[in-house]
């Protein structure tokens, strides 16, 4: 009979391939799991030791943050805030609860409002693309106040609304916060993602701004790690299949 064929399963070649690819490939599979669930948790176990997530309940922060968003800020000193850093404090004296706000001048400045209708630190006028369009930026105008040293002066970002120092100027500390009661400075939106605030550059004709923390980093960790376990354990039965493919052959065969 001619012209007939048949399917022949090939015996698997000397080279080391297996059912599941080559004992080189599993070994540099099972490298790439073991690393990337190092870094994939490693980044997740750093982020929870750095940051600390909140959510913001008011629009004082719009448009920067809008009410009921959730935010991740960076643990920090309150010796290491600088002025335009959107930071998170407690004082007993403006609420029972973790407040979120802008600190627009710290120990020494004179800041005042206003002058064409910007905020004015040491007599400089303040550029503040981060606040909104419209009465929401508008301010009333409030006396000088020289911030005294290792204190803070803070506004929220939607001006017209928002109970900050300009709300307190009659305290004691006239509308003041200590350094000391800064527990956190936001980094970024998280939910929804809006992703990393932006960097208050008006502030810079003043002094160095705040670096941003390394949540990028952290980010970067957790989706390198990932790729690397999802590859690594996707490797068996990846080539598992292309082996099996590889071995079934169709041959023809010749006349009896």
């Amino acid at each position: 009979m001619g012209g007939e064929s048949t399917t022949r399963t090939a015996p698997p070649s000397s080279g080391g391939n297996g059912p599941a690819g080559t004992k080189l490939g599993q070994r540099l599979s099972g490298i790439a799991v073991a690393l990337g669930l190092v870094l994939f948790l490693g980044g997740f176990a750093w982020a929870a030791v750095i940051y600390r997530p909140y959510t913001v309940p008011t629009s004082s922060m719009t448009p920067t943050i809008d009410a009921g968003e959730r935010v991740l800020a960076e643990r920090i000193d309150g010796e290491d805030i600088r002025r335009g850093d959107v930071v998170v404090f407690n004082d007993a004296n403006w609420a029972n609860a973790p407040v979120v706000k802008r600190v627009v001048a710290v120990g020494g400045d004179t800041v005042a409002c206003c002058t064409d209708g910007k905020l004015t630190v040491d007599g400089k006028k303040i550029d503040e693309p981060y606040l909104p369009e419209g009465s929401l930026a508008e301010i009333q105008n409030f006396p000088t106040v020289t911030v005294p040293e290792g204190r803070l002066f803070l506004l929220g970002d939607e001006r017209s609304g928002s109970l900050d120092s300009t709300a307190h100027l009659t305290d004691a500390a006239s509308g003041t916060v200590s350094r000391d009661v800064v527990t956190a400075r936001v980094d970024a939106v998280v939910w929804p993602m809006d992703g990393m605030l932006e960097r208050p550059t008006g502030f810079e004709k003043l002094g160095a701004l705040s670096s941003p923390g390394p949540l990028r980093m952290m980010i970067a960790l957790i989706v390198v790690g990932a790729v690397l376990v999802l590859g690594g354990g996707a490797y068996g039965p990846v080539a598992k299949r292309l082996g099996g493919r590889s071995r079934t052959r169709t041959e023809p065969v010749g006349a009896r």
